[in-house]
């Protein structure tokens, strides 16, 4: 599993990170990792990451995706990892799963962002390894993901509306924010009720104020139908 690049994205690039963000990693090798190199990896990660939800000012919980240079090599809307590690599959892993090659449009969407933004830890920038997503590819990504992340909302609504508020920005500009500043534009954009929740999801991330300060369940659901259809008409 030769190492080809290994980069820093999401929150600590896009706007530094916050109390509760996750530290994470992109990596692009050579080729496949063989069964015993995943179950390494695997051991290594579940020893120096932090379970969810991670204590402020200890750990970090750590998202690692690789992905073959082979698989980049055809962009399309949900693109193939080779091997993917974060801590909502943690009980999975400590019941004896092991991360396997998938496609998925999440996996589109990181690598959009992460070609723009990320800081190389080792090797060539990101340009140089991680391919263009175009335009098309990053819509039928969100339109892939929209019903599942709706079907989230109950277990994490405050990751699901500020997902929201990102894609409703890129799905109308083609840029990339940090979570909190999209939940900004979002509610500046739409005022009312829909803006007073993001504003309060944006608190809550920052560390400013806790989760049960968002609203009601049927508030929320309110507040993700009238960005779900904000996003689809942008699409």
């Amino acid at each position: 599993m030769p190492l080809a690049g290994l980069y820093l994205h999401g929150s600590a690039v896009a706007g530094g990170l916050r109390p509760h963000s996750d530290l994470d990693l992109l990596a692009v090798v050579d080729r496949p990792p063989c069964a015993s190199a995943r179950r390494r990896l695997l051991d290594a990660l579940l020893r120096i990451s932090a379970p969810y939800p991670a204590p402020v000012g200890g750990l970090r919980c750590i998202e690692l995706m690789l992905f073959d240079r082979s698989a980049l090599a055809r962009p399309s809307a949900a693109m193939e990892s080779t091997f993917v590690y974060g801590e909502w599959l943690r009980a999975g892993f400590e019941a004896g799963d092991v991360p396997q090659p998938l496609a998925d449009p999440e996996h589109t969407l990181v690598l959009a962002q992460a070609r723009r933004q990320a800081v190389p830890l080792a090797g060539p920038p990101a340009t140089d390894l991680l391919p263009e997503i175009v335009i098309p590819h990053v819509r039928e990504a969100m339109r892939q993901l929209l019903p599942g992340l709706l079907e989230g909302l109950d277990g994490d609504a405050r990751n699901v509306l500020l997902t929201l508020a990102r894609m409703w920005w890129t799905a109308g500009s083609g840029a990339f924010l940090s979570k909190d500043e999209a939940a900004e534009k979002a509610a500046a954009a739409f005022g009312g009720r829909t803006g007073e929740v993001l504003r309060a999801a944006r608190r809550a991330y920052l560390g400013l104020a806790g989760d049960a300060d968002l609203g009601s369940p049927a508030l929320l659901r309110e507040v993700a139908g009238h960005l779900s259809r904000e996003i689809e008409a942008r699409l």
